[in-house]
């Protein structure tokens, strides 16, 4: 409880979003664009968390199992406009110019209000539910008391459900507490520990390194299960703390891993095994601990080992995850004689439903990222951040549309209705969930497709069957949940002037178009500073989007101009229309981005 709130600051919204890390900003955004009033507060003065130029963590999720599934994986949504916009705007692999999208997103969007360095320090709760939540800013002196309707937590640690008493656990949980076969014996607070990142580069002539007195010393005996043989980007292995606490203990967990990251720099430099590092130099490391795990919430469902690699088929999925259960030894690199990662992949993708965000003793306290309701080994697959991301747009989509129906939240997320509307929006705003594909309405399914070519495996047709990526199901998605096919239009590369057309034999009333591209879903796409991974990517506008097209609408006989692009990159592109009668759309592409032939994976009509 925080006294003298005479003197602070009222803010009135509808959802507040706690923390800036990808979850939340993506969150935020969701739910700033389904039309409500959101206030994001984050206690850093950038955005991106473990993903920001203070940690810089590249984003990972499902995207890693390209070789592994032939389901096409790579998170999609706010996040690939994020990263597309990325990789077109920062060529030069810069982490601040990540900082500096993830905040011009956040100030684009007229619904949203951005607080940089805003730590919220504690919550009034009345009737099991949080009604204000307390806030200070340091760098302007001010504290401010924010009203809500729903709070979503994506602190990653917890701060504001654990201020509001909110049900949590921690550690790791026992065998037979859920009948993982995965997890400890016995029940044991241990966690995954933190690390500290570093960047490094070949300076053209010897570059001496002279450590501080206080740092490790290790041989290549300690470091035998830990490659480290390139240097450009620092070692997620470099990892300390899970036996303490990661909370309570984190600025001496980050004072043994800065002693840790320049005793592994001087081993590389001065040991005499790397005679190769001698031209190179340290040009930036972390002094923010890359946190990995602190407390989980208590929602209205548990995610378990069981349930990720079967991959149940939840029907109130909203996200979905892909990442292996990668668990580490809590004592992190003191743990010489032990692999610093075991990393079972499940079989399939699988969903992440939203009883696993909601809060199972607060109705309005919903939560994303690394802190959501899973046990300590369900976890270690969800916490990554392309898929905290997901579950932010997931849940920042269902506060929206719970608000905008006037839900009742002590059952809102029962509500089927209420769920289906949710998942359709996400479908159609381009994010995925496993076994679900968009609804479509009467006068699209009745269209007539056509296009001047179309290759065998990717027929006009399928730009209407609600997929929108490449499924194959035997190694992907379980094949009973979907339909096998690359889903989507391609046309002969020999077409100088492709088009695609959607037709009707009378008028259909038509209020936007929706288009979603081809963006490469198979490679990876993340800003990343790994040698090995940006050369695994095209850095740059993807070859298959298209780059320049026109897009068509026939009103009263007459085929006129409703958009005509250039330079376009992006995946989900939307054009609105004034409420007309049409009876033709068509779509006629000029170039792609490098692609031989045009390819459109999807279009909508409202």
């Amino acid at each position: 409880m925080i006294d003298n709130k005479a003197q602070h600051h009222t803010l009135v919204t509808q959802i507040l979003v706690a923390g800036g890390g990808m979850a939340g900003v993506i969150a935020a955004i969701a739910a700033a664009r389904n039309n409500a009033h959101v206030i994001l507060c984050q206690n850093r003065s950038v955005l991106g968390g473990n993903a920001s130029s203070e940690v810089r963590m590249h984003i990972l999720g499902a995207c890693v199992r390209g070789k592994i599934l032939e389901t096409e994986a790579r998170e999609t949504g706010i996040l690939e406009e994020i990263m597309l916009e990325c990789a077109v705007r920062n060529p030069q692999f810069s982490a601040s110019m990540l900082d500096l999208i993830l905040y011009e997103k956040c100030r684009a969007e007229p619904n949203l209000t951005l607080m940089l360095n805003t730590t919220i320090v504690g919550v009034t709760v009345e009737d099991n539910h949080i009604r204000t939540a307390y806030a200070t800013r340091e760098s302007t002196e001010d504290a401010f008391a924010i009203q809500a309707d729903i709070f979503i937590d994506c602190t990653g640690d917890g701060r504001l459900g654990y201020e509001a008493g909110a049900l949590f656990t921690t550690g790791r949980e026992a065998q037979d507490e859920f009948n993982e076969d995965s997890a400890t014996q016995h029940r044991d607070p241990y966690r995954l520990g933190s690390s500290l990142l570093f960047t490094a580069r070949d300076m053209g002539k010897p570059m001496p390194y002279i450590p501080p007195t206080w740092v490790k010393k290790f041989s290549e005996e300690d470091l035998q299960f830990r490659l480290h043989n390139a240097w450009e980007y620092g070692y997620w292995w470099i990892e300390f703390g899970g036996i303490y606490d990661t909370i309570k203990d984190n600025e001496m967990i980050r004072d043994e891993l800065l002693a840790v990251l320049l005793g592994v720099w001087d081993h590389i430099k001065n040991s005499g095994h790397h005679p190769e590092s001698e031209n190179w130099a340290l040009d930036w490391f972390g002094f923010l601990p890359g946190k990995r795990e602190s407390r989980r919430f208590i929602g209205q469902h548990t995610l378990t080992q069981n349930d990720i690699e079967q991959a149940v088929d939840f029907e109130d999925a909203v996200a979905y995850g892909g990442w292996s259960m990668d668990t580490h030894p809590p004592q992190g690199i003191e743990a010489a004689n032990q692999q610093p990662c075991n990393q079972p992949y499940t079989p399939y993708i699988y969903g992440i439903p939203l009883r696993c965000m909601i809060s199972k003793n607060i109705p309005n306290l919903f939560f994303a990222g690394r802190n959501i309701s899973a046990t300590h080994i369900a976890f270690s697959s969800t916490r990554v951040m392309a898929t905290c991301s997901v579950i932010g747009q997931g849940i920042g989509t269902f506060a929206a549309v719970a608000l905008a129906r006037g839900k009742d939240l002590e059952h809102a997320w029962q509500d089927k209705a209420l769920i289906h509307e949710t998942q359709q929006r996400l479908l159609a705003q381009g994010a995925f969930i496993p076994g679900k594909k968009a609804d479509r309405q009467d006068h699209v399914q009745c269209a007539r497709v056509t296009a001047s070519s179309e290759q065998e495996e990717g027929k006009a047709i399928n730009v209407i069957d609600g997929f929108t990526r490449s499924v194959h199901g035997e190694k992907g998605v379980r094949p009973e949940l979907t339909e096998p096919g690359t889903h989507r239009w391609m046309s002969q590369p020999d077409d100088e002037h492709p088009w695609l057309e959607l037709a009707w034999s009378e008028p259909v009333p038509v209020q936007q178009v929706s288009l979603t591209l081809d963006t490469g879903l198979h490679r990876h796409l993340t800003l990343t500073h790994q040698a090995s991974l940006q050369k695994r990517m095209v850095w740059e506008a993807q070859p298959e989007t298209l780059k320049e097209f026109i897009v068509y609408a026939e009103q009263e006989g007459v085929l006129r101009e409703i958009a005509h692009v250039h330079n376009n990159y992006q995946r989900h592109l939307t054009f609105p229309l004034q409420q007309a009668m049409v009876s033709r759309l068509r779509v006629e592409v000029i170039s792609t981005n490098g692609l031989d032939h045009a390819r459109i994976v999807d279009i909508s009509v409202q």
